[in-house]
């Protein structure tokens, strides 16, 4: 059985997926990036983007009934893997220790021409 999860809080899906589902208690959130959720349109500078990928991944935890707390993996897809620093700074705004298992690949490009995709797993 899956339950699926859909808020405006966060971009609606661009293609044939959905936001997240939900079986028993694992939620699978579907890879961010870094749309506004209001205008669909890309945010600019990889440190922005970050941050919107974050508050996009935050709306949909919260509307399948959870938070990032929940979290218990991250997977970080970048154009420029350099940027991951910046990710690990702009992690701890977000998340709190024990931080959640992370993967984090270079890619060579990203839907929208994005700087920084991320998914996740969340047990509740």
């Amino acid at each position: 059985m899956k339950k699926i999860i859909q808020t405006n809080e966060a971009p609606e899906a661009i293609g044939c997926y959905s936001q997240a589902i939900q079986s028993g208690n694992i939620v699978y959130l579907s890879g961010q990036i870094p749309l506004d959720p209001v205008s669909m349109i890309m945010v600019s500078g990889i440190h922005s983007q970050i941050h919107r990928v974050f508050n996009n991944l935050k709306a949909v935890a919260e509307a399948a009934g959870g938070s990032l707390d929940h979290i218990v993996k991250l997977t970080v897809y970048l154009t420029d893997i350099s940027s991951l620093a910046k990710v690990n700074e702009l992690m701890e705004a977000y998340f709190t220790k024990p931080y959640p298992a992370r993967t984090s690949f270079a890619v060579a490009a990203l839907p929208k021409n994005a700087l920084v995709e991320v998914d996740a797993i969340m047990v509740m």
